[in-house]
Formats: structure tokens, sequence, C-alpha cells
């Protein structure tokens, strides 16, 4: 009777597990979907919009990355914010404001227009992803974190390929429509379902399992139970902001993630370019191809959370995920004269990385609960998003100075290489 008890339990469980999914997975995937999309579209409006405006790619790759700056100074306030005032009020806010200004990159016309609006971009962004990371951690205890967070994550290849096959495609078929350049169209086509998806935040999302009208009260015992047994006692011992900034293993983490995230948006800002400097011309072409790396990342993705979860282990998987991120920029300087080639070796960049951000983040949302686990998480982000700003600028700067991006790859595998030396020695 027992074990028939014991069975039963567990498939209530994952029954009721797969219905919180369903309900909320398929949504924060979509606003990921466009707030990456509205992130890292600029890596294809600058096909066009350097030689419109004169930009230099010192100029491009600090616009880009800028918008970390903003994400920096305003993430941890935002999340904050969130943790007292609730999700879907905070979210909302941050998808709408980021939606607008989106939109208004239209009208970039100026290097002090284009940092402005970027910097901008990443004060109305900044606290969306750890927000919705912390938001998971309201609903999913850890043991099954790095699966949820990996199909959320699965919405940066998913955007890596719509978004380089759509972006090809407006720039190259809406370029002079009523006046605008293509990367004008760009910016106002993909910020417009922001906007929309703001405001129908306000039906889909609900704060807490406890607040869910779509839950019955034993489905929300049991999840509530679930993440109370998550709780250690260490976590609850750290419940304000300054000693969140003590919290010395929180620093360990950031420093890995800003490693990390500077080969992440290494690739995601100049995968289009670097497509271009292997004798790819056609914008339509230069997205379809920008596509194939991301279509692998998907199925890495999948199987190597999968089995990170299945066997409870993150540190081996982060490790190897991070060496083969390392080969990966390697084997694509080595193969700089085969296309065929270079994309494998991106390819294997691409869903390396992909992979060890969705593994990393099993770490702080272990470590991190309450309180401490909205700023904790921001804190984390917002550093290591800083890497973001540095990849992106650094690779412009070796650009121009070298007229090429092999050392701006051989930059990111070093990065890489110092993520594993940090990660041996973490402490959990």
């Amino acid at each position: 009777m027992k074990n028939y008890e014991v069975v039963d339990q567990a498939a209530i469980e994952r029954a009721l597990y797969r219905k919180v999914s369903w309900r909320l997975l398929p949504f924060l995937f979509l606003l990921f979907v466009v707030a990456y999309l509205d992130r890292v579209n600029i890596s294809f409006a600058k096909l066009q919009m350097n030689n419109d405006l004169g930009f230099s790619d010192t100029v491009y790759g600090l616009g880009a990355g800028i918008f970390f700056l903003g994400y920096f100074f305003f993430e941890v306030p935002s999340n904050l914010i969130l943790h007292r005032v609730g999700a879907k009020i905070w979210l909302a806010r941050i998808i709408i404001l980021w939606g607008f200004i989106s939109i208004a990159t239209l009208w970039v016309n100026s290097v002090v227009s284009f940092y402005s609006l970027r910097f901008l971009l990443g004060i109305g962004e900044a606290g969306f992803f750890p927000g919705v990371i912390y938001y998971l951690t309201l609903w999913y205890p850890n043991t099954r974190r790095t699966q949820t967070i990996s199909l959320f994550l699965l919405a940066i290849p998913v955007t890596g390929i719509l978004g380089s096959v759509l972006s090809g495609w407006i720039m190259a078929v809406f370029n002079n429509w009523h006046g605008l350049h293509g990367w004008q169209w760009l910016f106002i086509l993909e910020g417009i379902p922001a906007v929309l998806l703001g405001f129908l935040s306000f039906a889909v999302l609900s704060d807490s399992p406890a607040k869910a009208h779509w839950l019955n009260d034993s489905e929300k015992a049991m999840l509530q139970a679930n993440l109370a047994a998550d709780t250690t006692s260490e976590t609850q011992q750290h419940v304000n902001l300054k000693e969140i900034l003590a919290f010395k293993r929180l620093w360990h983490l950031a420093i890995i993630y800003f490693l990390l995230v500077t080969g992440l948006y290494g690739i995601s800002f100049w995968l289009p370019q670097i497509i271009r400097d292997f004798g790819s011309r056609s914008l339509i072409s230069i997205g379809l191809l920008s596509a194939i790396p991301y279509a692998v990342a998907i199925v890495g993705m999948v199987l190597i959370s999968i089995h990170s979860d299945k066997t409870q282990e993150r540190r081996w998987h982060l490790i190897a995920c991070a060496a083969c991120t390392c080969l990966g920029f390697i084997l694509t300087v080595c193969f700089e004269d085969s296309l065929g080639l270079s994309l494998a070796a991106l390819s294997l960049s691409t869903m390396s990385v992909l992979s060890s951000v969705a593994i990393f983040w099993s770490f702080p949302t272990a470590l991190l609960s309450g309180r401490l686990a909205a700023g904790g998480i921001a804190l984390i982000n917002s550093i290591g998003g800083l890497g973001g700003y540095a990849g992106p600028a650094l690779l412009g700067w070796l650009r121009d100075i070298t007229q090429q991006m092999e050392s701006g790859l051989l930059l990111l595998a070093l990065a890489q290489s110092l993520a594993i030396l940090l990660i041996t020695r973490l402490k959990t």
C-alpha cells in the first residue's frame, strides 16, 4: 500500500508541475524571445546602420555593450522592487517600457543618440531576466530548476533562429519603404510585440502559487511544501542588502558569470558580422547562416540540462561546457578559410555557452532564497552582465585595430579558460 501511495504522490506531483509549466513557461519564453530580440537585433541593424550613419566598429561595439551599463545600475533595485510589489505589475512595467525605447531607436542619427538609447534600453529592461529567474524560484524547487531555466533560456537560440531570418528579411524587404531604412523598420516591427505582451502579462502571470486562481488549495499546498523543504537554515540567515554585498560566494559566482556572459554576447552581437566576414554578402543569406549555430544550441541545451538534472551534478557539466565554448572559439580561428568548418566551430561555442549559462543558474538559485534571492540574483546578473558590455566593446575595438575577428575570438576563448579556473574553486 505504501509503495502505491508513493507512486501516486509522485505522479500527482509530476502532473502538478506540468500544469504549472504549461501555464507559465510558454508566456515567459515568449517574453524572453521578444526581450532578447530587442536586445541583440542591433547586430543585424549594424550591417546597414554603420554605413548609413558612418559608425566605426568601435562605436558599434561600445553602443551594443552600453546596454549593460544601464542594466548594471538599475538591476538590483528593480529586483528588490519586484520582490516587494510582485511579478505581475513589475514585469509588465519592464516589458512595456523597453518596447517603447526599442521602437525609439529608429531615430538614432548620431553617436550620442545611439549610446543614449542603448543605455536607456538597458535601464528599461533592467530586472527582467533576474526577475524571471527569481520568479521561477517561487514555483520550482532546486531539483527541477536546471531543466526549467534551460527551457526558459531556449528562448535565446530560438530568437537566434527566428530573429536572424526575420531581421535579415525585414532589412532586405523594407529598406527605403516610406522613406525609412531597413534597420529603422527593424526596430519598429520588432519593438511593437513587447508593448502588446506587456499589457497581456497582467492576465497571464500570478505573483506566487498562493495567489494563483488556477490552482486549487491542495496544489498550492504541495508547491509551497516543496519550496519550504528547499530552504536551508543558511539561506535564511541573509536577509538584507548589506549582507548580500558581504556574501563572498555571491561575488565568486558573479565573476564566473561575467566571464561566461563575455562569450555569450561576443557571439550574440557579432555573429552576423562574423558570417559576413566569411564571405556572405546577402542579408537574407547572412540571416539563414546565422540561424545554424542557434539551431544546434537548442538540441544541446535540452540534452545537457536533462542529464545535469538527472545526475544532480552541476560543477563538471559547467566546466565541460565552458571548455567546449573555449575550444569552439579557437577552432573558429583555425578554420577561418572554411565556411562550413567555421560554422561548425561557432555552433559548438554557441551550444556550449548557452548550456553553461543555464547550468550556472542552478548554483545561485540553490544558494539563495527570499529577499537574498531577489537581490543576490540581480547582483550576480548585473555584475555578470557587464561581460555583455566588455565582450562586444573589446571585439569592436580589436576589429578596428586588426581589421579581422581572430584576436577578438581568442580573447573570448581566454575568458572561458579563466571561468574554468574559477569554477574549480567554487564552494557550494
